[in-house]
């Protein structure tokens, strides 16, 4: 080996140690231009439809999306929409509803009213029939009282009841008069 290197020293004396032999230059040329032919006919257009093919398929992909966007976008419209309208129609049900309770609560207050006076006048007539019956009896039993207690004052029994109902009736009327009269000063 040392005898190789000497060799190439005393042989290359005039040639420079960084350029490559001229020989190896012409054949790495030949080299390249038959693997640039190879590429630039073979290589380069497969890969050129290569990627082709996949900006086709990334272009396509793209234009699904803006699609399915749009549709989305569309679909969500529609859903603000009807969520509006739905919102809408709850508001008439609640307006309608709160009407009707109104009118049930008014009708319900009207009927009870209604039934208010109606029970109110089956009283005052009860109430007025029993004074009616009240004074009846009470009549009859002041009459039969007056007669027992003239009969005692005048000392003679009191048979006829024509005349004992006229003076008791008048007794009665008299009494309600000056009952009449003391109200009307009151006042």
């Amino acid at each position: 080996m040392l005898h190789a290197v000497l060799r190439a020293a005393t042989e290359g004396e005039n040639q420079n140690p960084v350029l490559p032999a001229t020989y190896d230059i012409v054949w790495s040329a030949v080299c390249f231009a038959i693997i640039l032919v190879f590429f630039w006919l073979y290589a380069l257009p497969r890969m050129q439809k290569l990627l082709d093919e996949r900006a086709e398929a990334i272009e396509g992909n793209i234009a699904k999306a803006d699609e399915a966007q749009r549709k989305a976008e569309a679909a969500l419209e529609e859903y603000t929409a009807q969520l509006a309208d739905a919102r809408a129609e709850a508001g008439k049900i609640r307006e309608t509803a709160r009407e009707d309770g109104k009118k049930i609560v008014a009708e319900a207050k009207e009927q009870a009213s209604t039934e208010a006076a109606r029970i109110n006048a089956s009283a005052q007539a009860q109430i007025e029939a029993e004074r009616q019956t009240a004074l009846v009896s009470l009549r009859s039993e002041v009459g039969t009282i007056a007669i027992d207690l003239a009969s005692g004052v005048v000392g003679e029994t009191l048979s006829d009841d024509a005349k004992a109902k006229a003076v008791v009736d008048r007794f009665l009327a008299d009494l309600e008069a000056s009952e009449q009269a003391a109200a009307g000063g009151k006042k």
